[in-house]
């Protein structure tokens, strides 16, 4: 998938379904007074700026090459990425946290039983649309994962901005499981602290996500080798190529989403003349091509090598 041809549907998909949760759980948040819920619109609402920055991500990302950018601008969706995992971590984890100890220490007035129902149902209405949200992400995991396990391509996938958009709507189906059991057991209990642990549960479920969307995006947008498959696909176009003996070094660079860039010393056989081996190399990169379309740049270096 090239950078241009990259599918934004999932990101689109997400902002709608939080726009949505965000205003609900904002109105809710003012008639119920409970930190849990006003954690959670904070939570929606920077989840609504994470997919907008994440959206011009995937546009920068997919610029032409230029004389400035001679590799294009696949990795600025990488740092967009590793931008919105630092504000899930400050914006809505930590506040959440600090929210939460914040209710601990200052009880506000209990809210009537009407205004928790009301507050039960945003919260059970809004776990149906993220949990929506998020088997569609899901959906989309499989296809692109093939045959690996699901938290090995979650681990290793080259997809930031899926792997993201999946990490904030789990994150949020968890946050929203929390703030139902934190209102509900205040309107069991007439006591608001389950409320105000509800909300620090759903701080550190926000900060242990951003964490590891940090850590894996860090990668990509340090400079990550491409997938491993790419290297074997390598190895057997060399051996379908008359005059290609043998690969003898690779590197692979993921350059963004769909575009990786390739180098590689391939062994000649010596007995080829000049024109012979450009032939060579050229179908050599034909066969390559072919086999992985995301490699959109290899440069091969003959070598006599045997």
């Amino acid at each position: 998938m090239a950078g241009a041809d990259h599918d934004s549907s999932h990101i689109f998909q997400s902002l709608a379904v939080n726009l949505v949760i965000a205003i609900g759980k904002g109105v809710c948040a003012f008639l119920t007074g409970s930190g849990a819920l006003l954690a959670e619109t904070i939570h929606s609402f920077a989840d609504c700026g994470n997919q907008i920055l994440l959206l011009v991500g995937v546009r920068k990302s997919a610029k032409p090459p230029d004389e400035t950018h001679p590799l294009g601008y696949g990795r600025a969706l990488y740092f967009w990425s590793f931008l919105v995992a630092m504000l899930l971590f400050s914006g809505g984890g930590v506040f959440s946290v600090y929210e939460g100890f914040h209710k601990m220490h200052e009880h506000g007035e209990e809210s009537g039983p009407t205004e928790l129902l009301i507050g039960l149902g945003m919260l059970a209405f809004s776990l149906l649309l993220e949990g929506w949200a998020t088997i569609g992400n899901v959906r989309e995991l499989n296809k692109r994962r093939g045959q690996r396990g699901f938290v090995e391509y979650l681990r290793f996938t080259k997809d930031s901005d899926l792997v993201v958009i999946f990490g904030e709507n789990s994150a949020a189906v968890l946050g929203l499981g929390f703030a139902l059991g934190g209102l509900g057991m205040t309107h069991l209990t007439h006591d608001p602290v389950w409320d105000a642990y509800a909300t620090v549960a759903i701080g550190t479920v926000l900060i242990g996500v951003a964490l590891f969307l940090a850590v894996e995006i860090m990668g990509l947008l340090v400079g990550e080798a491409a997938d491993p498959e790419i290297r074997r696909d390598i190895d057997l176009s060399a051996g379908e190529t008359s005059g290609v003996t043998r690969v003898l070094r690779v590197i692979t660079l993921q350059q963004g989403p769909g575009e990786v860039l390739v180098a590689c010393k391939v062994a000649i056989d010596g007995a080829l003349s000049g024109a012979q081996v450009v032939a060579s190399i050229n179908d050599f990169e034909r066969r390559v091509k072919e086999k992985r379309p995301e490699v959109r740049w290899l440069f091969v270096e003959p070598d006599d090598h045997a």
